[in-house]
């Protein structure tokens, strides 16, 4: 079995976890290989030596089926990692050094637990719908993925126009500042922060979530996620965005986006069992009485 490393670039603070990493990696005599931009940062507070067979760059080439990806840091760490994955079907697991994790759920006090169970093959696995967005992007003719969302938005000060047609018929338009498509999994995220709902992972669903809308009667669609949602921005001669997860592209006045369920999916392993009730009452504090 191989260990695909993720991080981003880590500092000293971190060093301690990450030698607890290495010592259950070479504990259980796990192949592995770690992104560089961490690489660099470990041989630099740790006395490792990271040979150039162990690490990969923007992408992971020649996946096993049995190769696991653990992810150390916060969400949108995990989401990086996911992306270089390229399509892979493999479990990913993230271990949690940020702020709430609804994606990295294991937390790092919990690095050995984590390591027993990839070893012992015990790790609970969810599926996870993604999104797939076509359109010009950046001038460019493409098809990119989404495991969270995919939201357009104005950059300047002018409010932008999206008109909505989910199946072909149209639905809504929305002046504003944008609008975030959101997959089930991407419910606790941005769409949490503009007012959508939460919606459980396990539902199959599209989430569309006005992004302060110059409208009050506006307010957020949950659609079948086997609908194909068309998106035309208008700029109004200002300068308008779309960002798909962690990357960001500009989009051009009069843009025409689909956006539908990908045939890709992601393995997001679920350490200790833990369910998505379990992790909203304990990251939002919901089990807490603050009379």
């Amino acid at each position: 079995m191989k260990i695909i490393l993720f991080s981003r670039p880590l500092s000293q603070a971190h060093r301690d976890k990450i030698v607890q990493i290495f010592a259950a990696i070479e504990r259980y005599g796990f192949d592995w290989a770690v992104n560089e931009e961490a690489a660099e940062c470990i041989e630099k507070f740790t006395e490792r030596i990271i040979a150039p067979e162990n690490r990969y760059g923007q992408s992971v080439e020649n996946i096993s089926d049995d190769a696991v990806m653990v992810c150390y840091g916060g969400d949108g760490t995990l989401l990086e990692g996911v992306h270089r994955l390229n399509g892979s079907d493999i479990s990913v697991v993230g271990i949690n050094s940020g702020r709430l994790g609804f994606l990295a759920l294991a937390q790092s006090t919990e690095i050995d637990e984590v390591f027993e169970q990839i070893a012992s093959r015990s790790l609970l696995i969810e599926q996870r719908s993604m999104l797939s967005v076509s359109g010009t992007l950046d001038g460019k003719k493409q098809s990119v993925y989404a495991l969270n969302e995919v939201a357009v938005q104005r950059l300047g000060a002018t409010m932008i126009s999206v008109d909505v047609a989910i199946d072909s018929l149209p639905t809504l338009t929305c002046n504003g500042d944008g609008l975030i498509i959101s997959t089930p999994t991407g419910s606790t995220a941005y769409s949490l922060s503009a007012g959508g709902p939460i919606v459980a992972p396990s539902c199959r669903c599209l989430i569309l979530t006005p992004l302060s809308p110059h409208n009050l009667t506006l307010r957020p669609v949950v659609a079948p996620d086997s609908s194909t949602i068309s998106l035309a921005i208008h700029t109004r001669k200002g300068e308008a965005s779309i960002s798909v997860d962690n990357r960001t592209f500009a989009v051009a006045d009069g843009e025409k986006i689909e956006v539908k369920i990908s045939k890709r999916s992601i393995s997001l392993a679920v350490p200790h069992n833990i369910s998505f009730y379990d992790t909203l009452r304990n990251k939002l504090m919901w089990g807490v009485d603050n009379r």
